[in-house]
């Protein structure tokens, strides 16, 4: 770590996973870059939390704060944090040890470069999987690619503060998909950039994964595209692609309530579905 001011302050979220954030921080204060401060907000952890931690004190900040969830979290630790570059790292996440390195080698070499994300491994339920093709990253002008998939990792980014403060960080009122949110309003005004290399381990499959305990995602970015549809400022092709996929995403999530038998959430997302076709 920094003893000066750190180039990248480092912010892990973290609710009930002891076990997990204690090795997503060895990740952390093992890189063999040393410009960095790390900050771990415990989203009101009722676990052994704290007392994991405790062999790392002299390593990390760690903010506690009532359960607010992962947005709340993360921008939690941006507001205290003292770096001029932001990277985010999931809690049953980890990085590689030269993750750090390699991105801050690529943003002195490149820096205009607002956004840096890149490739990762993919871990399930203890064994290495591949993904799909549509799972391949953004990067250039990634706004309309990033509106069907969420083609950044928040484990894997690097940011400039100022532009995390230019898009409002990450929005509270989303419990989830707010990442999609952030990556939407990044890439309307700024290139993606992506380093063809697996820095970051991505572990899935365990029980208190995002994706299993929340049905049906998309609604979270169907409201995040009626937003973009609403608020206005996109050009005539953006607008019409946005208009696209929350069309797409709607009449998916209507058939998903029709088959639980929640007519009328089927109805009000075909309703929206017709308010966005041509």
């Amino acid at each position: 770590m920094s003893s000066g001011k750190p180039i990248v302050s480092v912010i892990i979220p973290t609710f009930n996973r002891s076990g997990m954030v204690r090795e997503a921080v060895e990740s952390v204060v093992s890189q063999t870059c040393g410009e960095f401060e790390l900050i771990v907000v415990d989203d009101g952890s009722t676990d052994d939390t704290v007392a994991a931690l405790k062999p790392y004190s002299a390593s990390l900040r760690l903010v506690r704060q009532e359960n607010r969830g992962v947005s709340a979290a993360r921008n939690s630790g941006a507001a205290v944090a003292g770096g001029e570059l932001l990277a985010f790292l999931d809690s049953d996440d980890l990085w590689l040890p030269e993750k750090l390195a390699v991105q801050l080698s690529y943003l002195r070499t490149f820096p205009e470069a607002a956004v840096c994300h890149t490739e990762e491994l993919w871990i399930r339920n203890g064994r290495r999987v591949n993904p799909r093709k549509k799972h391949a990253k953004a990067e250039g002008r990634a706004f309309m690619r990033l509106l069907r998939e969420s083609l950044i990792s928040p484990s894997s980014v690097i940011l400039r503060r100022s532009v995390f403060d230019e898009a409002g960080g990450f929005d509270e009122s989303l419990p989830a998909c707010e990442d999609y949110a952030l990556w939407l309003a990044l890439a309307r005004r700024h290139d993606v950039h992506l380093i063809r290399r697996p820095l970051v381990v991505k572990r899935g499959g365990h029980p208190d994964q995002l994706t299993r305990t929340i049905w049906g995602l998309d609604r979270f970015r169907v409201r995040v595209l009626h937003s973009l549809a609403a608020n206005g400022g996109l050009s005539a092709e953006e607008a019409g692609e946005v208009r696209a996929v929350l069309e797409e995403k709607c009449r998916i999530l209507a058939e998903g309530s029709r088959r639980r038998g929640r007519e009328e959430e089927a109805e009000g997302y075909l309703e929206l579905a017709r308010e966005a076709a041509p």
